[in-house]
């Protein structure tokens, strides 16, 4: 189910008030409530799917409670650990990544003259999978370091699994975070609940209006983009820039807005990236709970930075390189994963990797105009790694990259359609204008009602509700469900 759907718009007010009906009944009513809600929205795409959540859910639900009762043992309780992490990712390497190594195994051993005659199988990949699987995981490892008690009431921890609002794309929530949540009594907060409107206001703005918008002529150019000089190109690669940051901001907004109609909190998962002044601060602000889940469970228990210089390089690739490969089974996103590493380790080696974890352009325009030349050097380094994430082949991302680099370059922008992609590129600057005055804010929405009168208020929702209504066409998936 897609909350740019109509079955959404019909699934959430009835989920909404069947749920706080139940509010003075025993905590576990509402959470049988979210657990069917979130299993019907899961299942609404193919109901086979949902025997790979319950799979997980009660390997992990056994391996939370057995590394926990024989956490004495150290060796047992490292086998129900191990036993939890061999099963999420065997499932995950089965439906994401299986054909892709057959087929290049096949690939190298042609190269040593040996002819394999594998074959790959036609595997659906279920919605979601890189999500649910590593929010799993982080609950087995925190329940072996004991940051955490294992859960015993199956249904909650089933809940936490699959908790409708970010499932599919996240955020990717920890245990400790969320878990918890679904023990304790929830009260409605009308002001978090207009808190959650609103974001899932400007979620559906960023979605619809622009990431949708802007994907008609991203495809356009990088379908065809041996028929366009260098300048439609460059155009083309921030069509997509803004595509992708649209639609998965997009969803995470909506995620965590929802979240708040029915009294959790979400971590943050987008601080506005692409105001960002070095590649570092990008990482930081960009997918925070995938970020954060590499750096907490894989760089950090290899070293991290201490150490040797080469093992603080061999780590930053590390981190990075496992970064790209869980996007796709493509080279394109360990290359784009690799391009990223590259561009992270001049910070890293000269110890600046950290210099900027404050507000972006506290001091207000004067010093905006101070940080600017830093943020569009960031934003272009960036635009050119995107090139390798969109492109369908490595030899896509080249011939791509190489029409850039000719005297089209130098010529104004062509394709079909350039009237109305004039609007689309006035929606993104609407976009950037808005996100900037709230830069240091949790959501572009978040004080409105503090900075403007509320016949402005109002007028302003009701354009972003008209700016919506007509940019709805054909229902678009969020582009993070395919990982």
């Amino acid at each position: 189910m897609l909350f740019n759907s109509f079955d959404f718009a019909v699934f959430l007010p009835i989920v909404f008030l069947v749920y706080w009906a139940l509010k003075d009944f025993p905590l576990k009513w509402q959470n049988v409530v979210l657990l069917i809600a979130s299993y019907l929205f899961y299942g609404w795409w193919d109901y086979r799917f949902l025997g790979l959540i319950l799979i997980s859910t009660l390997i992990d639900y056994g391996a939370g409670i057995a590394i926990h009762k024989y956490r004495a043992q150290r060796d047992k309780s490292r086998l129900f650990l191990v036993i939890s992490l061999l099963s999420n990712l065997g499932l995950l390497f089965f439906f994401k990544y299986y054909n892709f190594f057959v087929q290049n195994v096949d690939d190298m051993m042609v190269v040593f003259g040996y002819h394999l005659n594998t074959s790959t199988l036609n595997i659906l990949l279920p919605v979601g999978i890189s999500f649910y699987t590593f929010q799993t995981m982080s609950y087995s490892i925190d329940v072996y370091k004991g940051k955490l008690e294992p859960n015993h009431d199956l249904v909650s921890f089933a809940v936490y699994v699959s908790f409708f609002p970010q499932l599919v794309a996240g955020p990717i929530e920890r245990a400790v975070n969320l878990m918890p949540q679904f023990y304790s009594k929830r009260k409605f907060d009308y002001a978090e609940a207009v808190q959650g409107l609103r974001q899932i206001l400007w979620g559906m703005f960023k979605k619809v209006v622009i990431a949708d918008n802007c994907a008609v002529y991203a495809n356009q150019i990088f379908d065809q983009y041996t028929d366009y000089n260098g300048s439609t190109l460059i155009l083309g690669a921030l069509f997509f820039t803004f595509q992708i940051y649209g639609d998965f901001s997009g969803y995470s907004d909506i995620a965590i807005g929802v979240a708040r109609l029915f009294g959790f909190t979400l971590m943050r998962n987008f601080a506005f990236p692409y105001f960002s002044r070095d590649i570092a601060e990008f990482w930081r602000r960009w997918h925070i709970s995938l970020s954060t889940w590499f750096k907490d469970y894989v760089y950090i228990p290899l070293g991290g930075s201490r150490g040797t210089v080469w093992l603080a390089v061999r780590n930053t690739f590390v981190i990075f390189l496992v970064s790209g490969f869980w996007h796709g089974a493509n080279w394109t996103f360990i290359v784009w994963g690799g391009l990223n590493a590259v561009y992270f380790l001049p910070l890293l080696l000269s110890n600046k990797n950290r210099r900027h974890l404050g507000d972006i352009a506290p001091g207000g325009l004067l010093s905006g105009i101070r940080e600017l030349p830093a943020i569009l050097g960031t934003f272009c380094l960036t635009v050119f790694a995107w090139i390798f994430f969109r492109a369908e082949s490595i030899g896509h991302a080249w011939g791509y990259i190489k029409g850039i680099f000719t005297q089209g370059l130098f010529s104004l922008p062509h394709f079909q359609g350039m009237t109305d992609a004039a609007y689309t590129v006035l929606y993104v600057c609407l976009m950037i204008v808005i996100e900037w005055q709230a830069r240091n804010e949790e959501y572009a929405l978040e004080t409105i009602d503090t900075k403007l009168s509320k016949p402005l208020r109002y007028l302003g929702y009701y354009s972003l509700i008209a700016l919506i209504f007509f940019s709805l066409g054909q229902e678009q998936e969020f582009i993070y469900f395919q990982f």
